[in-house]
């Protein structure tokens, strides 16, 4: 299998260190419900980690919760509902939703407010390494001391500042040392949940989170981290600069892959905009099969945008793929599906190029109807058909979800309800 790589922005082809193949990708920050852009990124991650299954590797996979975040907290104050209730209720509606588009689990689902001793270990080591700094009660991260700060985004020093400006960096804070510094531990501030540390009571930023969660769930470096291409500055770049900081190991990760962003209305489908498509929404409208297929029809890589008209065309080849599931053969000869198969499996390698995989998948249904309503024998091929569609996540005509996915999501679900 061959990936694009956002670091070295090249495709390359991915070996995996060992087994289990490691997998992060930055979850949600509960304060509203899922749309149609996180369903992108999930499923298209999901497809990455079902192919890795059809090719034999044991996946560990980690997605966190971001359950203290600026976000979060301006939206409790916002709507006079605690943080916790309130990133609890969103999380266990995200988790819904997983289960109805039949979304495989991670293996670990942490929230962040659960590592903060180990998140303040990471920080404490940076401060020892000389790339933190403690100013005003808060620690900072000191870009100028990690030279390679901008070598995943491609960014110049220019360029960066109003990015971060954009997603939540303050570059007048005045205990920085630069507008681009980071927060690594921030102060308590009034009505906000703060944790007792060296440096007084507060509360982890953003960036510190998730490098903590993916170093102390799969240890370095992780094979996969993912997530929209929007997190590529700063946020991933910054969890890179602690992550190798820290730990003194390179790299912390192997392969970046990001996933595109969805439009709507003539921009990027956003929280903060309001143009969003609600996966709730589309659920009570279409099938969780018709928007598996609606979102895997677009390259993970390729930006697109919300289209009736392909929705439509995505229940008709959903209809199409169960069709061919239903159709009773015969005795004749039995339709070969092994040339399918391997047309698929070079879609796959090709960097997930799952259209392409599901035109084969199309033309392989098509097919199977024709011969089994010859009277020639189709079990094999509809086998076949089912097993390619698993790596979609495609239900196929099955009443409910798969059990690998409902029991794990459930259990899940108990810690925020």
């Amino acid at each position: 299998m061959r990936l694009y790589n956002t670091r070295s922005q090249e495709i390359e082809t991915f070996t995996a260190r060992g087994e289990p193949v490691s997998v992060y990708v930055c979850g949600i920050t509960p304060y509203d419900a899922t749309h149609l852009g996180h369903a992108f990124t999930y499923t298209a991650l999901d497809v990455l980690i079902r192919y890795l299954e059809f090719q034999g590797h044991v996946v560990q996979y980690v997605q966190n919760v971001t359950d203290v975040d600026d976000d979060i907290l301006r939206k409790s104050k916002e709507v006079g509902e605690n943080w916790k209730e309130l990133g609890d209720r969103w999380t266990a509606r995200f988790i819904q939703d997983m289960i109805a588009l039949n979304v495989r689990p991670p293996d670990h689902f942490p929230r962040a407010s659960e590592l903060i001793p180990q998140i303040i270990d990471v920080v404490q080591s940076l401060k020892a390494a000389n790339f933190a700094y403690e100013s005003g009660g808060n620690v900072y991260f000191h870009i100028d001391a990690w030279p390679k700060y901008g070598e995943l985004s491609r960014l110049s020093r220019q360029e960066m500042l109003p990015i971060a400006n954009e997603r939540g960096n303050d570059p007048d804070d005045v205990n920085k040392r630069d507008p681009l510094d980071f927060v690594l531990w921030q102060a308590r501030a009034p009505g906000e949940p703060s944790w007792d540390s060296p440096w007084g009571p507060g509360r982890p930023g953003w960036h510190i989170e998730c490098s903590t969660m993916a170093v102390h769930f799969l240890g370095t470096p992780v094979d996969v981290h993912s997530g929209g291409a929007d997190l590529t500055f700063p946020h991933h770049e910054s969890e890179i600069a602690q992550a190798e900081g820290a730990t003194g190991r390179e790299p912390f990760v192997r392969y970046w892959v990001h996933t595109a962003m969805v439009h709507y209305q003539g921009d990027k489908m956003s929280k903060s905009l309001g143009n969003l498509i609600m996966i709730e929404d589309l659920l009570n409208h279409w099938t969780a099969d018709t928007l598996r297929l609606y979102l895997a029809n677009h390259h993970y890589r390729e930006a697109w945008s919300h289209n009736q008209r392909e929705l439509e065309q995505a229940r008709q080849l959903s209809r199409k793929l169960e069709a061919a599931v239903r159709v009773s053969g015969g005795d004749l000869q039995p339709l070969d599906a092994q040339s399918t198969r391997a047309a698929f499996i070079s879609a796959m390698d090709d960097d997930l190029d799952t259209p392409r995989a599901l035109n084969h998948l199309e033309r392989l249904a098509e097919a199977i109807v024709r011969a089994g309503t010859s009277g020639h024998s189709v079990t094999a091929a509809q086998q076949a058909l089912q097993t390619m569609g698993s790596v979609f996540g495609l239900r196929l005509g099955a009443s409910e979800p798969e059990r690998r996915v409902v029991d794990p999501w459930a259990r899940y679900r108990k810690d925020f309800t």
